[in-house]
């Protein structure tokens, strides 16, 4: 198998210093976690990567079955924080996604942030962010961590601008073949 390697950044930040949650804008709404709102949660997840580079990296988040499979591990941890969990409404219809836990060593873990290609630019992934960061803090934790693909400069660009910091470059291997195949224009 051939394979090739990408970057990603292991990101932190101190819960204390991270800004308040905005308000969203009207048309928005802020739809609190329940178990009868996995599919949702998963579909937006499916609908925000699928296209993107980090499907490629993470093939689960290119298939609707591999996001419900995805979002049904993420509940099922013993550290799955409800209260940083997420969804934003529009018009009776869901456009941004973001689930939370708590890691075994106490800190807040972001495990997918995502907003709709349709919806981007508009402050939600922002906003989400800030909600799952501030029902960390509700759950008394004071830093989160999260992984980000490097190529990923609009995301990466968010966190850094939000207080989180590099602590750690990882690198994760794909089949070259498959990523090809997937993203034919894309140079990893």
């Amino acid at each position: 198998m051939n394979v090739t390697y990408f970057k990603r950044f292991k990101m932190e930040a101190d819960l204390y210093a991270v800004p308040p949650v905005p308000a969203l804008p009207d048309v928005y709404t802020w739809v609190p976690w329940d178990d009868s709102l996995l599919d949702a949660h998963a579909e937006v997840k499916f609908g925000s990567f699928h296209d993107e580079i980090d499907a490629a990296v993470f093939p689960s988040l290119g298939d609707r079955n591999g996001c419900l499979a995805l979002m049904q591990e993420i509940r099922r941890k013993a550290g799955f924080l409800p209260g940083a969990t997420w969804l934003i409404g529009c018009a009776g219809l869901f456009c941004g996604t973001v689930q939370g836990i708590r890691d075994p060593k106490g800190v807040g873990s972001i495990q997918n942030l995502g907003v709709l290609p349709a919806y981007r630019g508009r402050g939600l992934g922002t906003a989400l962010l800030l909600k799952a960061l501030a029902g960390f803090r509700s759950y008394g934790l004071g830093r989160a961590l999260l992984e980000v693909t490097a190529q990923n400069t609009a995301a990466v660009q968010l966190y850094r601008r939000l207080g989180f910091r590099s602590r750690k470059t990882l690198y994760k291997a794909v089949d070259a073949a498959a990523f090809t195949a997937a993203f034919p224009t894309v140079s990893p």
